[in-house]
């Protein structure tokens, strides 16, 4: 007796019994990710955007630590905070992971090592910055650091300007910034009340932009998924806000009390905490945004470093991990050094206490706006997008980041230059054109900005030496 063969299962059919749904990871300890953090936090290079990729690659696609939309939630809330959105948005992970002792530890760990390599980085400037090898390879990342900034500018401004009333700000911003010496914070407010009044008025004008954008693709179930409840201690309550405000605010008034018991409230590190704590309020629009109030302070009000040394605190920055915004520890380890607030024989251990001061008052903010927030964020999982009000603040941004990318070229072309003489000495013609190549090569060619930074330090290298 014949019987008939069974049909051949479809490709579907096949498809879905030999992938079956897959589950998800493994619980992760506070170990590994203490390993993960410290790893990030030395390999952290490219910017926010490159920090903020690096992040999706490992813990939303390899990982699946946390699922893209929760992912993207979080970076929707540290886009709209003033701070370093990729140590924010680390900070919010850590915290959505293993509560606020994970948090803390992202953020700190995202940050740690660039602080490190930063103070031994600024104490070979400051000890060894005389020497040919050490002079050439500065010479020529300066203009590759004008280059970055210049690129930053286009790069903000072709997302930001949509219409010309933003580019009627960004002007305005710049005009106020390089020729009236407006204080930046001033620019900052008067942006935002533009922008709230604008969208008041023509809200078709100020309507916001996008923020990193997104792939619509499935990584599979990840530990914090979509649907994944909110732990206990991870949900608002009155009682854990004002504990964290208490908290934040003791630490703060007991760092910066001791500072004026030691030291007097003019004193260069009492200043220096007062300083770079209004700083950590007005960084809307990432580093480059901050970078003229923090230029105004040191150098013009506080005389803690030159205008060219805040470009080699810039040209470090770029080639350190972790967020630009670490130059505030270069402008920090250079004033106590040049102050001298130890004593002449004691400059090295004055310059570490300066880095660590501008650092943690600086960084302080940004763990409150993460610890204080994210609980009432994640009680309401809406998108949260900018406002009007950051609208018109990021159009000026634009326009003082142009005003930034002006004054480090003018130090750059005419390095002889002075306020009263500006463009006293001679010209700079190979480092133009370093500028404009490393320019090019970050716009056309999409180059990183690591290997154009070491392209031109061993172009700068080699002309110096030749020359």
């Amino acid at each position: 007796m014949s019987t008939k063969p069974e049909a051949p299962a479809s490709p579907a059919d096949r498809s879905s019994e030999e992938a079956p749904a897959p589950s998800p990871p493994l619980p992760v300890t506070l170990g590994d990710a203490f390993r993960y953090w410290l790893k990030l936090g030395f390999i952290s290079f490219g910017g926010p955007a490159g920090q903020i990729s690096m992040m999706h690659t490992e813990l939303v696609e390899r990982r699946r630590w946390i699922s893209e939309h929760r992912f993207l939630h979080a970076l929707n809330y540290a886009m709209v905070l003033p701070g370093p959105e990729a140590q924010q948005l680390a900070t919010y992970i850590g915290w959505l992971m293993h509560g606020t002792l994970g948090g803390v530890m992202a953020g700190v760990l995202f940050v740690l090592p660039s602080l490190a390599i930063l103070i031994a980085l600024t104490f070979v400037y400051l000890a060894y910055g005389d020497l040919p090898v050490v002079a050439g390879i500065l010479y020529g990342i300066k203009p590759a650091v004008t280059a970055i900034v210049v690129f930053a500018a286009w790069r903000i401004g072709s997302r930001a300007l949509r219409n010309g009333a933003l580019w009627a700000i960004a002007a305005a911003a710049f005009v106020a910034i390089f020729a009236l010496n407006v204080p930046f914070p001033a620019i900052v407010l008067g942006a935002g009340l533009i922008g709230y009044l604008g969208g008041r008025i023509t809200p078709d004008r100020f309507k916001t932009g996008g923020g990193h954008g997104s792939r619509d693709a499935a990584y599979g179930p990840a530990i914090i998924d979509d649907d994944t409840p909110l732990p206990a201690r991870a949900r608002f309550s009155w009682r854990h806000t004002l504990g964290y405000a208490l908290v934040g605010l003791s630490l703060w008034g007991l760092v910066e009390g001791l500072l004026w018991l030691g030291f007097g409230w003019q004193g260069t590190l009492t200043q220096m905490g007062w300083f770079f704590t209004k700083a950590a309020f007005v960084t809307f629009g990432g580093a480059y945004a901050v970078l003229p109030y923090v230029y105004q302070g040191g150098v013009e009000t506080y005389g803690w470093l030159t205008g060219t040394q805040m470009i080699d605190g810039l040209a470090l920055g770029e080639t350190t991990p972790g967020p630009l915004i670490m130059v505030v520890a270069f402008v920090g380890f250079v004033g106590a050094w040049t102050k001298e607030i130890f004593g002449p024989d004691a400059l090295l251990l004055a310059g570490i206490a300066g880095a660590i001061v501008a650092t943690f008052f600086t960084f302080l903010p940004s763990f409150l706006f993460i610890l204080i927030g994210a609980p009432a964020i994640e009680a309401t999982r809406h998108d949260l997008t900018f406002t009007a009000p950051l609208t018109g603040i990021t159009a000026a941004v634009v326009g003082v980041i142009v005003n930034l990318a002006v004054f480090f070229a003018w130090h750059v072309l005419w390095p002889e230059g002075s306020e009263a003489a500006p463009f006293a000495g001679p010209f700079e013609w190979f480092s133009l054109l370093l500028t404009i190549a490393a320019f090019v090569a970050l716009w056309r060619f999409k180059v990183g900005v690591i290997p154009v930074i070491a392209a031109c330090a061993l172009a700068g290298l080699g002309y110096s030496l030749l020359r």
